[in-house]
């Protein structure tokens, strides 16, 4: 009799155990598939360029950027889509090919004219942006695999603007930087668009408003090309 309750008892103990594992088991699994992946963090290294280009303005090599924001995503209901919404950050850089701008001026007009006097001479702009989606994934249950896509806009607030050129050589290197926001526009929309797999899209974007205000430039239309890395 004693050896059936200790057997019983032995039973029922390593029952116990296998409905723990399991239940163990099944909070995983849920946990796994009610926190997927949801793009919160967004980085882009990009190509930056100006559309409609005058011939007096000459550009040179490949013009650097790069953003990083922060998204929360909110899922529409039970379907593949859903809209994010967040903050972060946008730096241009465009280099000139023998070129300088008047940015150290007082006028009220950017002015470009040829100059030797720098080896390397860029423009940088700087916004804070608000950046908005409207997103699809093949894969709701891990957004870090399978196609991806996204159509959006960033709006940004100028917060930085100035030119730096380059002169000498070796180690007689000499920067001459001179910032101002006084020719830029204060605000930019950008309509976006990225398309990938994973954690990795192609992404772009195309300026609706020129890069200096009216009357103080001419109407350069900044864009941007590259890739984006998504996760969390």
């Amino acid at each position: 009799m004693k050896k059936c309750i200790a057997l019983f008892a032995l039973l029922f103990v390593a029952a116990l155990g296998s409905k723990a594992q399991s239940t163990v088991d099944n909070t995983d699994k849920r946990t796994t598939v009610e926190k997927p992946s949801r793009d919160f963090v967004m980085i882009k290294l990009t190509t930056s360029g100006w559309a409609d280009v005058p011939d007096s303005i000459n550009t040179k090599g490949i013009g650097r950027g790069f953003a990083a924001s922060i998204m929360y995503d909110f899922p529409i209901k039970k379907s593949h889509f859903s809209f994010a919404a967040g903050i972060g950050f946008n730096v241009k850089n465009v280099f000139l090919d023998g070129q300088n701008i008047n940015f150290k001026d007082t006028g009220s007009q950017v002015v470009f004219f040829n100059s030797s006097a720098y080896k390397r001479y860029k423009l940088t702009t700087t916004h804070l942006e608000m950046p908005l989606e409207l997103r699809f994934f093949g894969n709701n249950d891990n957004r870090n695999r399978g196609f991806k896509a996204a159509i959006g806009a960033n709006i940004g607030l100028s917060i930085g603007a100035h030119t730096k050129g380059v002169s000498g050589k070796g180690g007689s290197k000499y920067n001459d930087k001179v910032n101002t926001r006084r020719y830029i526009q204060q605000w930019d929309f950008s309509p976006t668009m990225r398309i990938g797999y994973g954690n990795f899209s192609l992404y772009g974007s195309y300026s609706l408003t020129p890069l200096f205000k009216d009357g103080s430039g001419p109407q350069l239309v900044p864009f941007n090309v590259g890739i984006c890395i998504t996760g969390l």
